[in-house]
């Protein structure tokens, strides 16, 4: 993984529940890490749905392995939008990660 082509800076967020002392629950995205990416593949599909028309948005980005941070499906890209991350594909050992990532516009 060559540096000069880790040319996006994104940052990985996942989603977190408190408990206010009411006993409200709330829901909040920490950043886990900024980190910087290369842009494999932006592709953009539309299809009809039950509500009409959805444009869904699709990345893969490519990051350099991150040994303290374990990042999963449940978490979510930024990089100016927030895409929802479908698919982590280890590359080599340890060497980097893939993210297959998705966003749904209606």
């Amino acid at each position: 993984m060559r540096a000069g082509k880790l040319d996006r800076t994104i940052t990985l967020q996942r989603a977190v529940e408190t408990v206010a002392p009411s006993g409200a629950v709330s829901s909040a995205w920490v950043t886990l890490a900024t980190v910087r990416a290369e842009l494999l593949q932006a592709s953009a599909d539309e299809a009809a749905t039950g509500y009409g028309e959805a444009e869904t948005v699709l990345r893969v980005y490519r990051i350099r392995w991150l040994p303290n941070v374990e990042i999963t499906a449940a978490d979510r890209v930024l990089d100016g939008a927030a895409y929802d991350i479908k698919d982590i594909v280890e590359i080599g050992r340890r060497r980097g990660l893939e993210l297959r990532c998705e966003r749904i516009r209606t």
